[in-house]
């Protein structure tokens, strides 16, 4: 269990980190922006009152004692507050606070929620919420299928953004439309919109009716892919993150352009996703080496994401909605005969933020019952 300790030395009064045998020094700095007085902080919104980017560079402790379990520190800038160790502990690592991501291949298992269930019972919401953010995708069923109904669904998890295609819309085979998914071939999995900023983060895709006995749907796990590409060929993965790639969509009212590496990671290497589209990417100009050792990269990423061993794929039914993490799980479908009957679908994004910040209000919540 970890815990704080104060030792007074030549180097004057320091606060350490006691976790699993290490030692670790908590700089003064850090320390001070931590606080919680009121007069430092407002506790209704927790936003700090003052401006911790102007402390001294040397700022140190000038004091430390126990007062119970908290702690009473007074620093070289004239502060002195209670400092809660609690607070101090939940802050030492960067954390979002949210289930840990799963990478899945074909044999998941994939979440189902019924959805009058997940608007009835906050529970049954927050165990989909949790299934989402592990695995990048559920699938509802049950839904109405009247018109606008995908509206309902996005607003229990988020907040629809509108695009130049509308707050939603549909898909369904229409000759000379500005888009393939409008079209009855067969679609690669992909990420959809890689050619905004940023890229929609989640994408519901609800089933109203499906006559044809093609368009089935198709998932793949990036975190899946990229993990393979990465333990396989660190040098090409290196590459799929760093190298610019352009993504362009123009039709008579819009241009849309975004210029990103197709792996996007964060601060600490942690992958976050990818913009995967061979439709329409384009590289700039690099020399022969590097244009194909990048593209020998993309290959291989490509080729694992047409594997069978990673992806699923289901029918979706009418009444049936598919909800994914649009930087993560790439989606396709095959090829349908419209001649068959109709096939219709309504779509719409929602940004990433919003289910996880449902989870973290119900996870607070709940425990408190």
């Amino acid at each position: 269990m970890s815990k704080i300790s104060i030792q007074n030395n030549s180097q004057g009064y320091q606060l350490f980190l006691d976790d699993a045998g290490t030692q670790r020094h908590l700089p003064a700095l850090w320390i001070r922006a931590q606080t919680f007085d009121p007069e430092q902080r407002d506790l209704v919104t927790r936003q700090r009152l003052f401006n911790p980017h102007q402390l001294p560079t040397n700022l140190s402790l000038q004091s430390a004692q126990w007062q119970g379990d908290d702690l009473l520190l007074g620093f070289s800038d004239g502060y002195t507050g209670i400092f809660k160790v609690a607070d101090l502990l939940d802050r030492v690592s960067l954390t979002e606070d949210m289930p840990s991501q799963i990478p899945w291949k074909a044999d998941v298992n994939p979440p189902k929620f019924s959805w009058p269930e997940i608007v009835k019972d906050e529970k049954v919401f927050f165990q989909a919420l949790e299934k989402f953010i592990q695995y990048g995708f559920l699938i509802l069923t049950d839904t109405p299928t009247n018109r606008d109904s995908i509206v309902d669904i996005a607003n229990q998890f988020g907040y629809i953004r509108d695009t130049n295609f509308g707050p939603y819309f549909e898909v369904y085979s229409r000759p000379d439309s500005n888009d393939l998914a409008y079209r009855p071939v067969a679609i690669g999995p992909h990420t959809d919109n890689p050619y905004r900023t940023p890229t929609p983060g989640i994408q519901i895709l609800q089933c109203l009716q499906n006559e044809t006995s093609g368009g089935d749907s198709t998932l793949v796990d990036s975190l899946s892919v990229a993990e393979t590409v990465r333990s396989q060929d660190p040098e090409g993965f290196k590459l799929l993150c760093t190298v610019p790639v352009r993504f362009e969509f123009q039709d008579p009212t819009t241009f849309l352009v975004n210029i990103s590496p197709m792996i996007e990671v964060d601060g600490n290497g942690k992958m976050l996703g990818v913009l995967y589209s061979p439709r329409l990417d384009d590289i700039g100009l690099m020399s022969e080496h590097d244009t194909q050792r990048f593209h020998q990269a993309r290959q291989e990423m490509g080729r694992l994401f047409d594997d069978p061993a990673y992806e699923i794929r289901f029918r979706l039914l009418s009444g049936e909605a598919m909800m994914f993490d649009n930087n993560r799980v790439l989606h396709g479908r095959t090829e349908f005969n419209p001649q068959e009957g109709h096939r219709q679908l309504q779509g719409c994004y929602i940004d990433r933020d919003a289910p996880r910040s449902h989870y973290r209000v119900l996870a607070r919540k709940l425990a408190a019952k």
